[in-house]
Parts: structure tokens; C-alpha cells; sequence
């Protein structure tokens, strides 16, 4: 897919009910988990971390917090220290932002107020990351995000779980569907309007796969983060765009952005 199309998702939209929305990225948090889908985006992150000499960093759009838990522990283990994560959101998930933090014994926190990533207080300092959300953005909202860790001098890490193929969105509509319905009871926090919302008004599936399709017919091409980056001014800043990954379910395309060292 060299193409985008940025139609309407559904937890975009401020009349979308939050149960519904919380659902739907509580789905998102299990899977991604489970399937290490951010696998190949720990070694990209822990070069950033290393670029700042820092071992914290925070999350934008952060939904319900899917996979922060796996890719916290993983980074910790490769650098041999305890990595802490801050998590944001527009639309914060409280209740699944508590549970990440107290099973990670505080090394997860979040900020409970909306953050929006288009203008990050100033309170958040160091390293940001966004991870499968960036597609959210039009062109011009995305490279404005760049543009501010730019201008203050922080790195970023930008992350897409996927590898915008047509095989991915077949699996999206013709596997994702039974996948629901098993996994559902399995996820925690456990919800009785989660068992309501996919088992007797199936609002959450339907959901995630019209979300899902146009997530990746949103999402940006390496060649397209490129040509954004081309558009931000920032000097003595480094960028690089591409695709990590080599297996099913772990693709990861991705756009990581840091100051360079000052040798003057």
C-alpha cells in the first residue's frame, strides 16, 4: 500500500461513547501485548534512551497503554536498569493506566488530565514516544508534532505496529473477528460492559475492524515520513524512517528523531 487515506475513525470522534472506545483499546492493549507486537521497536527506543542518557520516557496517545508493559520490561532488561513510562492520552484510559501501574509496581505512571499531542504542556520533558497513533494525524497536525520536539530540542520515537500490506488487512477482516470473540473473556481489567458490547450488541468488533482497516489506510509510509521530516526545521537533528521486523504480527514501521551532541 504506497497510498493514504485519511477516512473517519470511529474513537476519534468526541460523540463516540467512551465505553465503547475503552473496549476497543482495551482489545488493542491484550493483543498487542500477547503478541509482542512491538518487538523489533525495543532496540530503536533503547537508542533513543541512550541518545538522551535517560531512562525514562513519555507516551502520547497512549489509548489503553498496548504493549507499554512488555516493551518497559524488555528495555530494562537490555539496559540493565528499571526503565520508568509515563502515559497520556487525549482521552485517558484511568482505569487500565492504574492496573499497568500497579502490576509494574510504579514504574508505569500516567497523567490522569487530557494531554493532546499536537500541544504538549510543558511539563512533559524528555523522550517522547507515539506508538500506532500517529496515523491519526493529518499531515500537517503530524509534522507540527515533529516540529515541536524539534524546536525543544527532545527526542522522539514514532512507531506503527504494522507493515501497511494487504495481508494485514485480510487477517484484519477475516481472522480478527473469531479472535474477538475468543480472546474477550481473557482480558483484563474485567468489564461486564465488555461481555455486553461484543457477545449481545456487538459494537466493539465492529469497532476494531472498521478502526483497523482505516488505521492502515491512514498510516504513513517510511517514504512519507521522510518527505515530512524534509518540511521541519531542525538543525543539528537527526531522522531516520523505515521498517524493522522480519516476522508475522511484529512489523514495525517506524521514525525516530534526536538532537545531536553539541561539539562546539
Amino acid at each position: 500500500m504506497n497510498f493514504r487515506l485519511h477516512l473517519f475513525e470511529l474513537e476519534d470522534q468526541p460523540w463516540f461513547p467512551h465505553i465503547i472506545r475503552q473496549g476497543m483499546l482495551d482489545f488493542l492493549r491484550f493483543m498487542i501485548s500477547k503478541l509482542g507486537a512491538y518487538e523489533a521497536a525495543v532496540p530503536l527506543l533503547r537508542e533513543l534512551l541512550a541518545k538522551t542518557d535517560k531512562l525514562h520516557f513519555t507516551d502520547l496517545c497512549s489509548g489503553a497503554g498496548g504493549g507499554m508493559e512488555v516493551i518497559r520490561e524488555e528495555l530494562s532488561k537490555q539496559i540493565s536498569q528499571p526503565v520508568q513510562v509515563t502515559l497520556s492520552d487525549l482521552y485517558p484510559n484511568l482505569q487500565a493506566y492504574q492496573y499497568l501501574q500497579e502490576r509494574s509496581g510504579g514504574l508505569i505512571n500516567f497523567i490522569p488530565e487530557p494531554v493532546n499531542a499536537t500541544a504538549v504542556p510543558p511539563t512533559v520533558q524528555g523522550t517522547r514516544t507515539i506508538f500506532s497513533s500517529f496515523h491519526h494525524f493529518r499531515p500537517a497536525q503530524a509534522q507540527a508534532i515533529l516540529q515541536d520536539a524539534a524546536s525543544n530540542r527532545v527526542a522522539i520515537g514514532v512507531f506503527e505496529g504494522a507493515s501497511k500490506s494487504w495481508w494485514e488487512l485480510a487477517i484484519l477482516w477475516f481472522v480478527f473477528p473469531v479472535i474477538i470473540l475468543l480472546v474477550t473473556p481473557f482480558i483484563r481489567p474485567f468489564k461486564f460492559s465488555r461481555l455486553f458490547f461484543t457477545y449481545i450488541i456487538p459494537l466493539i468488533p465492529l469497532g476494531i475492524i472498521w478502526d483497523g482497516t482505516v488505521s492502515l489506510l491512514r498510516i504513513y509510509t517510511p517514504r512519507m515520513l521522510e518527505q515530512m521530516v524534509a518540511n521541519v526545521h531542525a538543525p543539528n537533528y537527526s531522522w531516520r524512517a523505515g521498517k524493522a521486523g522480519s516476522k508475522p504480527g511484529k512489523y514495525v514501521i517506524y521514525l525516530i528523531g534526536y538532537p545531536k551532541e553539541d561539539k562546539s
